[in-house]
């Protein structure tokens, strides 16, 4: 069965925001594909007139095919922001990021002084089963020289990425060896996670980021749930901050694990009947009973605002954050002949209490620069810059007031810290550095890390200041001005990011999150709020 796809068109935000609202495919309920309703003939007939004279009578030649493709996405264009084509060239790496894995050599990589470096191997993936280690630097791949000519990510990922059982040979520098080192790897397919981590936030409390959903996503969820109640959670944050949606499928059922049988999760409506939808909790759930806590904010659309809606609208968990993205149309993937892609929204979805979470797109440019306009206009620092239209109010179960019109209000608003931005950060991020001297650090000191545990690390282990004078002055080798007045004024950002880039390349993101959530505010303010969850309990009259 295919599934619906979308994707929500974003404005170019400034990086003091930092919601990293991906550009990923965003994805609507499960429909099988069909033979799209054709236009009428006397259009189709203009349309291949007009081809027809292109072809034969225009003073240059040109490819109609691409005068085509140009054509149907123009004609998306006028319909929402959500409907979109997919060349055949394009399909499958557009699918790849929701269906739990892509085909490739299995590498985590950077690409530090333009040099492709090997950050480390997949687990269990092709690479780490040749040999391929940690710092590794990849020059050649097949007869291609690849070290010092300007390597794009885009072209990395063209390089290796490529169909399961096929065959890749390269050429690895290795520290410490003069000669080239030689590999023959048979590409696999590589999972892809969509549930972050999982662990215990303190005693009783435990924590889970989703970062999509994809076709694997309640299932890598309910293994981080059973493991985290066998640890004593009774209690949960779900964090869906910055989560860009996905499978409509994968959010109802994460959805049915904290509700009851028998409630409205979401509904949905098209012009045509086939479309309308209804999707209720059943008896299997696993967690509808213990506190429950979820995150969003302004990067959290599609299927993330379905689960916080249904879970807010049945008055089962309290939501914490700044508004989310507000995208609330289905789309369905039709195949064309050729084998290019349709995306075509098929519906509207809606809440349990009937609000719809679709922002206004009457104005496409307008719609593009929405985020913008919120923080421009101050509603990441103050709830009360948001007006609400009374007539789109609607209550939860038990009576609470919320509203349709635009994304998913918070229970609790948290207002963007400004004083965590820094600039200068940003800079170090962007120009690699940041990446660099972390994997720089723990390969010079993993011996001694690994011995230390991640316990002992998490509690003593504390970024110097020599080490961030090591950081400057690696960023002004990479042609980042050094900025001592940013990097005092929020030195404690920059340790706790220089902290969490080293735990992650010694124990991935189960020792990355922990630390990098100590800047989380929405997480921190959550954890004062479990109190307010009984209040949810109560009838309004």
């Amino acid at each position: 069965m295919n599934e619906p796809t979308n994707s929500p068109r974003q404005a170019a935000l400034p990086l003091v925001l930092s919601i990293g609202l991906a550009a990923g495919v965003l994805i609507g309920a499960g429909i099988n594909s069909g033979t799209v309703p054709g236009p009428t003939d006397k259009d189709l007939s203009k349309f291949r007139e007009v081809m027809s004279l292109i072809r034969d009578e225009y003073v240059d030649t040109t490819s109609t095919d691409a005068l085509v493709d140009d054509a149907i996405q123009h004609m998306l264009d006028k319909l929402d922001p959500h409907s979109s084509y997919i060349p055949a060239s394009q399909r499958t790496e557009a699918n790849e990021d929701l269906q739990g894995n892509f085909e490739g050599i299995g590498i985590e990589f950077s690409i530090f002084h333009d040099t492709l470096v090997v950050v480390s191997p997949v687990s269990g993936g092709p690479s780490e089963a040749v040999g391929l280690r940690s710092g590794d630097r990849i020059v050649r791949v097949g007869d291609k020289n690849i070290a010092n000519v300007g390597l794009t990510n885009p072209q990395v990922m063209k390089l290796l990425k490529g169909p399961k059982g096929t065959e890749v040979k390269v050429e690895i520098q290795r520290k410490g060896i003069k000669e080239l080192l030689k590999f023959s790897i048979i590409r696999d397919k590589i999972p892809q996670q969509s549930v972050d981590v999982g662990y215990m936030l303190e005693p009783g409390i435990g924590y889970i980021k989703v970062n999509r959903f994809s076709q694997t996503t309640h299932h890598e969820f309910s293994l981080k749930l059973d493991t985290l109640r066998k640890q004593g959670m009774v209690k949960l944050v779900l964090d869906l901050q910055g989560n860009p949606g996905g499978y409509m499928n994968q959010a109802i059922d994460l959805a049915d694990e904290f509700l009851s049988a028998g409630k409205t999760i979401v509904f949905t409506k098209g012009k045509d009947s086939r479309y309308n939808s209804n999707a209720e909790s059943t008896s299997k759930g696993s967690f509808e009973q213990g506190d429950l806590i979820v995150l969003i904010n302004e990067g959290s659309a599609s299927a993330s605002e379905i689960l916080a809606g249904a879970l807010q609208d049945n008055d089962r968990a309290l939501v914490v954050g700044r508004r989310s993205f507000g995208k609330g149309l289905v789309q369905s993937p039709f195949d064309l002949d050729d084998g290019s892609e349709l995306r075509l929204t098929i519906s509207r979805y809606y809440t349990p209490s009937g609000r719809s979470i679709q922002k206004p797109y009457e104005d496409m440019e307008e719609y593009s620069k929405d985020i913008v306009k919120r923080y421009h206009h101050g509603e990441f620092f103050h709830a009360d810059s948001i007006k609400f239209n009374d007539s789109l109010k609607y209550h939860t179960v038990n009576g609470r007031s919320v509203y349709g019109g635009g994304g998913v209000m918070p229970d609790y608003f948290v207002p963007l810290d400004t004083t965590q931005n820094s600039h200068y950060l940003n800079e170090l991020y962007v120009s690699n550095t940041i990446q660099e001297y972390t994997f720089n650090y723990a390969a010079q000191h993993k011996v001694a890390l690994t011995k230390m545990g991640y316990a002992k690390f998490y509690q003593s282990f504390d970024v110097s200041d020599q080490m961030l004078q090591e950081l400057m002055q690696l960023g002004v080798r990479n042609k980042v001005p050094a900025d001592m007045k940013d990097l005092q004024k929020h030195k404690r950002i920059f340790q706790i990011n220089v902290k969490a880039q080293i735990a992650r390349k010694i124990w991935n993101n189960d020792g990355f999150y922990p630390i990098y959530n100590e800047s989380n505010e929405i997480l921190q303010q959550a954890l004062k709020l479990f109190d307010r969850i009984p209040d949810l309990n109560r009838t309004r009259m």
